[in-house]
């Protein structure tokens, strides 16, 4: 009797975890699109993508990655260690993530294209930067997933 509730109890609990993680993923890619393109919701001000965008898709990313490895970590096995190809992804997504946050931010950091009087703009080679970084991100992923580590998950 007492090992059902135990497992009534685990499921709640790992639901809740799941329901958690997938909520930051969704808050994360809508925060994300915000910043990326913010004519989508009707608010776009300016044809420029300033601070305020790039630092508003940067928390989005974020909060994507957090999500996708909370949802990635409580679907692995319990009984199991963390292998190798799983360290090595969660590095990468956090690379990615500090890859795309620098790049986007280079102008604010004092290492873009934009002096200091000027104000910061996202510019091409950002970009580029960018999407550099949400690459090694989904590749973190890649290896973080049961099928590439042996799990039978």
């Amino acid at each position: 009797m007492m090992e059902s509730n135990g497992k009534k109890n685990n499921h709640k609990s790992f639901k809740r975890r799941l329901n958690i993680s997938l909520a930051l993923c969704l808050g994360g890619f809508f925060i994300f699109l915000l910043g990326a393109d913010p004519g989508l919701f009707g608010l776009d001000r300016s044809p420029l993508i300033g601070f305020v965008q790039t630092a508003t898709f940067s928390t989005g990313l974020a909060l994507l990655c957090l999500g996708g490895f909370i949802s990635l970590k409580i679907s692995q096995r319990a009984d199991r260690d963390q292998s190798l190809a799983q360290d090595i992804g969660i590095r990468l997504v956090a690379t990615g993530y500090l890859v795309a946050l620098i790049s986007g931010m280079a102008d604010v950091f004092g290492f873009g294209t934009q002096a200091w009087p000027a104000p910061p703009f996202f510019g091409p080679t950002q970009a580029v930067g960018v999407v550099a970084g949400e690459f090694i991100i989904a590749l973190g992923f890649l290896l973080y997933m049961p099928f590439f580590t042996g799990d039978k998950a």
